[in-house]
């Protein structure tokens, strides 16, 4: 199993994960040059050699139309700053010649900044505005790290506890307390620190780098069990004159289960992702599911629940693969009226699974699966086979099935 581990004990942001990704790629030049030629307007990449106490790695710049923002300053003329909202940032990154996986974890990485600055501000997610190049800026780190994600497809991907920093931080409304608030919500359920090291008073973690957190990594701890194979080290701007301000990713193998797989069953990575409703009919959750089945969900399940105030909802549990986790969300979000989803890494056990056809005597063709392990054998006919012919010959299904020989 290929893992990617992520030490943030220097904080997270943006554009430091997606330097220290770049490094892990095999063909860095080649990764850029695609990700210079991906459509963000205006946005330019450029990769240098940066030296952080010491240790060297790798700094992305990123400009837009030729300035570069600076972290944690806001723009002292709002009017010089076009603003952009939620649907404009979706629209670029819908534009974007990247990979249809890069796109949609994108956009879900930016929804989850939407609504963690919705909840900061006391606004619906769809009227929070960004000044236009921090919106660009922050765009472009997205765009890489989801692009180069793709590209590395590990199986799971790991993070150390997050350091915030310390002391206050610096924005368009005015000087706030470690973390921002946007940044505080985005850290919900992650573990997350205050700097040690007090004489250094800055903001450590991002909102941008809080979210891609949020968006990627199934669990956080220490390093867990693994050979690294690649390690890589992305830069940030400032200097800091006690420690390296860098944010390390190992890319490495590790065993795929600590426990042995049982005769004729494999394991498996999968994902639940879990979200409570209770402003949808029963038809609408229904189109839901089966976009969520064209999304790549392995499973959809609904389960009645009562919700704040008595009111009758829906718990939504979607199984998906890790690697169509973007999407999987991406139609979640977008055919759902959840705000929020709970994200959760498990292993399945499974029986070994097979497909075939029968031929009945009469000339129908029914596909049957089969799963045998253990001295178990279950196997039956595709529920849409038995449909079809059950309203060829008029019969109930329940009739037709009782004159089938046995799968």
């Amino acid at each position: 199993m290929k893992r990617l581990h992520i030490d943030c004990s220097s904080g997270a942001a943006g554009d430091m994960l997606a330097a220290a990704l770049l490094e892990l790629h095999p063909d860095p030049g080649a990764a850029l040059a695609r990700l210079n030629s991906a459509g963000i307007p205006g946005v330019a990449y450029e990769r240098r050699s940066a030296t952080r106490c010491g240790i060297v790695g790798t700094q992305l710049l990123v400009t837009v139309k030729g300035h570069a923002e600076q972290a944690g300053i806001p723009p002292t003329d709002d009017h010089a700053h076009p603003h952009r909202s939620l649907s404009d940032i979706l629209s670029i990154v819908d534009s974007l010649s990247l990979p249809e996986s890069a796109r949609a974890d994108a956009a879900a990485v930016y929804r989850l900044l939407a609504d963690a600055e919705s909840r900061a501000h006391g606004r619906p997610a769809g009227e929070v505005h960004f000044h236009e190049l921090g919106a660009l800026d922050a765009v472009a780190d997205i765009a890489a790290v989801c692009y180069l994600m793709g590209e590395l497809s590990p199986d799971e991907i790991t993070a150390t506890p997050v350091n915030v920093g310390s002391g206050t931080v610096r924005c368009a409304h005015g000087i706030l307390p470690v973390p921002a608030p946007a940044t505080a919500f985005l850290l919900e359920g992650i573990p997350s620190h205050a700097d040690p090291a007090t004489s250094l008073s800055r903001e450590l973690c991002t909102p941008t780098g809080a979210a891609l957190l949020k968006h990627f990594v199934h669990r956080h701890g220490p390093m867990p069990l693994m050979a690294a194979s690649r390690i890589g080290h992305g830069a940030g701007a400032a200097d800091f004159p006690d420690r390296p301000n860098l944010l390390r990713c190992t890319l490495g193998d590790a065993p795929d289960s600590d426990m042995a797989t049982l005769p004729g069953t494999r394991e498996e990575d999968i994902l639940e992702l879990v979200c409570n409703i209770d402003d949808m009919t029963g038809e609408e959750l229904a189109f839901a599911a089966e976009r969520l089945f064209a999304a790549g969900a392995v499973d959809v399940a609904s389960m009645p629940a009562t919700m704040k105030k008595g009111r009758p909802g829906t718990v939504l549990l979607v199984l998906c693969a890790p690697e169509v986790r973007g999407a999987v969300m991406e139609a979640l979000f977008r055919h759902t009226t959840t705000l929020g989803v709970r994200i959760r890494a498990c292993r399945r056990c499974v029986l070994e699974r097979s497909a075939d056809t029968v031929t009945l005597p009469d000339g129908h063709s029914l596909r049957r699966k089969t799963a045998e392990a253990l001295g178990l054998r279950r196997a039956k006919y595709e529920h849409d086979d038995l449909a079809a012919l059950a309203r060829a010959s008029g019969l109930p299904l329940r009739d037709l099935l009782g004159r089938l020989p046995p799968p």
